[in-house]
């Protein structure tokens, strides 16, 4: 974690305040008409689960402590790429074709920290969930690390926990649908292994 701490720390900051700025702007400013999502059977099984919500913040810290343990520049920068890459995929989607949670019948007054969320981020930008998609590139990129570090199983088993939970917590604070999980899902994954396909196949060559 000393290695290029300062870049790090520096980079993670205003790579999110980047992005916060860009998908805020891209929620208030729709060029399509907004497409509601549907619910699903999973959407009914997962019941309604305010306790989820530190579950769901806590991806902030998730995708922050990877790259954290990065100690090689070249994985370094091009995981900041990769992430870049990831928010314009998904902010265009979003800017071309928005998207939206359907309504639940839930009094959010009755959840206070819950209905704050709702008023800052207001149920859009809703497929792909981009909250899973980094969820599901972070797990890849810790799978990866904890490899690397020759770590016991446990950690790996927390890694992958951890981000089914993130998952979870998405759906079960209604603040996505399953198929804005799934299509995270899909973008996190041929993100993940497309980035560590070819960062394997360069680090062949040299």
């Amino acid at each position: 974690m000393a290695f290029c701490w300062v870049g790090k720390m520096l980079g993670t900051t205003l790579g999110m305040s980047a992005f916060f700025v860009a998908y805020f702007w891209v929620l208030k400013h729709p060029v399509n008409p907004v497409t509601v999502m549907p619910f699903t059977p999973i959407d009914h099984w997962i019941g309604f689960q305010p306790l989820s919500l530190p579950l769901y913040l806590s991806l902030w810290f998730y995708v922050s402590f990877a790259p954290a343990l990065l100690w090689d520049r070249r994985e370094l920068i091009s995981y900041g790429i990769a992430a870049t890459l990831i928010s314009f995929v998904g902010l265009g989607i979003f800017y071309w074709w928005p998207t939206a949670v359907p309504t639940p019948d839930i009094d959010w007054n009755q959840h206070p920290s819950i209905s704050f969320l709702k008023n800052m981020d207001a149920s859009g930008n809703a497929c792909p969930s981009l909250h899973v998609a980094f969820a599901v590139f972070t797990a890849i990129w810790f799978h990866r690390i904890l490899r690397q570090m020759h770590a016991v199983s446990g950690l790996h088993w927390l890694n992958w926990i951890w981000c089914l939970g993130i998952l979870y917590s998405t759906v079960a604070i209604r603040q996505h649908v399953a198929w804005d999980v799934f299509g995270g899902i899909l973008l996190g994954l041929l993100s993940g292994l497309g980035h560590l396909w070819w960062i394997n196949r360069t680090s062949a060559r040299s």
